[in-house]
């Protein structure tokens, strides 16, 4: 038997159960003929960046919440069977003809992961000039000041910090001041 054309598509989840359809497709693999038209199933995430108590902390979140990516070859009852797992709300573009993703957007999603975790921080900027922050970390720790400059390429700010009497700027990360 030759080799079956897969193509990835698009299956609408319930938003926040990502997770739990891809384990049940998985499941489906492990435990029936699924896995010969079913060669991938994956959730497209990210990491971000957040400052708790001083500390940094990578978290993991989907970049496209309520989707789950499939290579399959829809044939025959797979997209009907796909279609009926639990939390599954049916395949992007109609439950007649789901359409596939074009190969310049499936690469785009999965082989650019690293330049959409920097775009999307990039464009993710938390703070704006004359906005009053706290320094959370270092020896200026408890200090506030004024942002001054925001270098969003970088993930830096310069603030104007009052030391002695005197204003005084500082080149501070991102993760390194909390809003006041």
């Amino acid at each position: 038997m030759s080799e079956i054309e897969k193509k990835w598509y698009v299956l609408r989840a319930v938003s926040g159960k990502e997770a739990k359809v891809k384990e049940y497709i998985d499941a489906e693999i492990r435990n029936t003929d699924l896995g010969e038209y079913v060669s991938q199933v994956l959730i497209p995430t990210e990491k971000t960046y957040q400052v708790r108590n001083g500390k940094k902390i990578v978290k993991e979140r989907t970049y496209l919440p309520g989707y789950v990516l499939i290579e399959a070859a829809l044939v025959g009852e797979v997209a009907h069977h796909l279609r009926n797992i639990t939390n599954v709300i049916g395949f992007l573009g109609g439950l007649d003809h789901p359409v596939p993703l074009r190969q310049s957007e499936v690469s785009r999603i999965l082989g650019t992961v690293d330049e959409l975790q920097e775009v999307s921080e990039e464009v993710n900027v938390p703070y704006l000039v004359g906005e009053t922050v706290k320094v959370s970390v270092g020896p200026f720790s408890g200090f506030s000041g004024i942002i001054e400059e925001v270098m969003a390429d970088k993930r830096k700010l310069k603030v104007m910090v009052k030391i002695f009497g005197r204003k005084t700027p500082l080149e501070l990360g991102f993760t390194d001041v909390e809003k006041e």
